[in-house]
């Protein structure tokens, strides 16, 4: 297992995610992030089920980083409960984990 993480963030709208991807690279709270654009999210919300085109960001961040990473979604996103999730990378190509650490700073 490493300290690497990836943390799954779903947005509403592309300027939405482009302005948490590109905060979170600047902040160096992430190495890259990865938006994919308009996946379908099927959720159950307020005693509804609702339905909606997003945007999904892939966040390569460290565990040290992980707390701020959650702290500036918090403050950047617009959803009253964004979605936020953080996955282990147990193993991966050395250099790229590397870059990660490299990239990524934590106070």
């Amino acid at each position: 297992m490493t300290d690497k993480r990836i943390v799954l963030i779903t947005a509403g709208s592309e300027e939405e995610a482009q302005k948490i991807a590109r905060a979170l690279v600047e902040r160096r709270l992430a190495a890259c992030v990865n938006i994919i654009p308009q996946v379908v999210s099927i959720y159950r919300w307020q005693g509804k089920v609702e339905d909606d085109r997003e945007w999904l960001l892939l966040v390569k961040t460290t565990a040290a980083a992980f707390k701020q990473v959650r702290r500036a979604i918090a403050e950047l996103h617009s959803y009253d409960l964004p979605e936020c999730m953080c996955l282990t990378i147990e193993d991966g190509s050395a250099n790229y984990l590397q870059w990660i650490a490299e990239s990524v700073t934590a106070d």
